[in-house]
């Protein structure tokens, strides 16, 4: 049976397309804001049988909880609108996440720790944001989640950040107010709840950071820390206050982790409140230096050094070209760990030991690789110096058989990252192309480089600079929208001037 919700248009400007899901408390269904040219959103309906008016308040909250949290970090699903139908039932508009849950990634497998602590770290700076607060009644108030589990962390693929973690669901989270009630009963899932949570006790977010503990622990073992006799109540209740969780070895024993982030995992499963980390802060705090040591980076550093400490020291002149040459260096690379395989590309510069180069790493299907070995290549920056200033770092790659290939990143250059990343591009004047297949990710199977026109060059040096006056810090999102519709009409023009200039050998094109 046809759901006869598809094809209707909402407020005159929602466009129902698909249901997406559907539980207890409602669906929703993926949609086109036709005000906007049709794009893609989410919206999510309260259920007939929920419409009380209790629930039609916590329906709002968790709709204003949502919309303040999305302003505050990108690591929080956004909600746009709210409103309610002709028959009387309340919705609300969310951004549209094309990717999959953290459920559906650890049933697959366990997470491998690179990966793991780019994630978690997403996951705890969304926690972070939440645990913060929103102003209520010209009052900070710290929201706590309570339910946080995998089914309710979305992840997806971003232009410029790779795998982007989106904390969901606040629909049972609680603002901390001075003189509010707390509710003394349980709410939550029980698998993931702190002893706390299972007691009705009055929450901070020191439960959320529980709950980040039996998530964690999943992610890299596959398993739960503690286990329940049978799924009930009082089974989950004796788990979480007299189990303890057993040594990450345990339960994954091909799993090599480094003490420390066992001794974080396991601080957050404590037991009693006061004895796990205080804050998700404390948390990002600890995996950060884990990152930059364990992270993606460090394999292609080891390979990097084992080369060049085999590199002979001979003053005689020799015409055999040596590994550490540049393209000799990129071919070590492999894909990183961090990121998914799939039709992607990014930025990330490669240290070699003459220097820095700036690279965009690509992934494609082998067949795809082959078919654009010999292409032209194009590239154009655009700048958008408000509402916050940003990058728009655009590569295409043509030929007249095939079409153009567009590969888009976006660059924040209010943070200290976007800005080397442009100096680097504008003191080399070119960069690396690094082509991987999703067949055999561990390999790099092509390497092309781009030239940037001089005066492109010289124009970086200047929006830099424009960078440093203000901003508004919610706003890179609106400014990459911005640059993403103005790429779109400029499309038609740059695929007029390749045609024109395409040449069967292939040809750098500098915008």
């Amino acid at each position: 049976m046809s759901d006869p919700n598809i094809g209707r248009v909402l407020n005159n400007r929602y466009q129902l397309v698909e249901l997406l899901g559907q539980g207890s408390m409602g669906r929703v269904y993926a949609a086109k804001d036709l005000l906007l040219g049709g794009v893609p959103v989410a919206l999510k309906f309260l259920s007939q049988a929920m419409l009380t008016q209790k629930m039609r308040d916590r329906f709002e909250r968790e709709a204003t909880t949502c919309a303040l949290l999305g302003q505050r970090s990108i690591h929080i699903i956004r909600v746009s609108d709210y409103g309610i139908d002709e028959d009387g039932i309340p919705f609300y508009v969310m951004e549209y996440l094309k990717g999959n849950s953290l459920s559906e990634i650890i049933m697959q497998q366990a997470i491998r720790l690179p990966r793991f602590l780019n994630l978690s770290r997403q996951i705890c700076q969304g926690l972070q944001a939440a645990h913060n607060g929103i102003p209520i009644n010209g009052e900070m108030c710290p929201i706590v989640h309570r339910d946080i589990k995998p089914s309710n962390i979305y992840i997806l693929l971003d232009d410029s950040y790779g795998e982007l973690a989106k904390v969901l669901d606040f629909g049972i989270a609680k603002a901390l107010q001075p003189d509010a009630n707390q509710t003394n009963c349980f709410m939550g899932t029980l698998a993931y709840a702190s002893p706390e949570q299972m007691e009705g006790r009055e929450l901070d977010g020191r439960s959320d950071i529980y709950s980040m503990g039996v998530m964690m622990y999943q992610m890299l073992t596959g398993r739960m820390p503690v286990n329940a006799e049978t799924h009930t109540f009082g089974s989950w209740y004796r788990a979480h206050h007299e189990s303890h969780p057993r040594p990450l070895r345990e339960s994954n024993t091909n799993l090599k982790v480094p003490k420390a982030l066992e001794n974080l995992i396991m601080s957050c499963l404590a037991k009693e409140p006061d004895d796990r980390p205080q804050t998700a802060t404390e948390i990002v705090n600890t995996l950060a230096p884990l990152e930059q040591r364990f992270g993606s980076g460090r394999e292609i550093g080891r390979r990097i050094e084992e080369v060049l400490s085999k590199v002979p020291i001979t003053e005689k002149p020799s015409t055999k070209q040596t590994p550490s040459a540049p393209d000799d260096i990129c071919r070590l690379a492999s894909w990183p760990s961090d990121k998914p395989l799939g039709d992607i590309s990014f930025p990330k510069p490669i240290p070699t030991s003459s220097g820095t180069l700036p690279a965009l790493w690509v992934m494609f299907s082998q067949e795809e690789i082959n078919r654009r070995r010999i292409c032209t290549r194009y590239n154009q920056f655009l700048f958008a110096p408000a509402p916050h200033p940003a990058l728009l770092w655009l590569t295409v790659l043509y030929t007249k058989e095939n079409g153009p290939r567009w590969l888009s990143s976006y660059i924040d250059l209010k943070t200290k990252y976007g800005q080397q990343l442009v100096r680097l591009l504008s003191e080399a004047g070119k960069y690396r192309i690094l082509f991987f297949s999703r067949e055999q990710p561990q390999k790099c199977a092509n390497i092309m480089t781009s030239t940037i026109a001089p005066a492109q060059c010289k124009m970086f040096r200047s929006w830099v600079m424009m960078a440093q006056s203000g901003h508004n810090p919610h706003a890179y999102g609106t400014t990459k929208n911005q640059l993403k519709q103005a790429l779109e009409g400029l499309k038609p023009k740059i695929l007029l001037k390749l045609e024109s200039m395409y040449t069967s050998d292939g040809e750098d094109i500098a915008g």
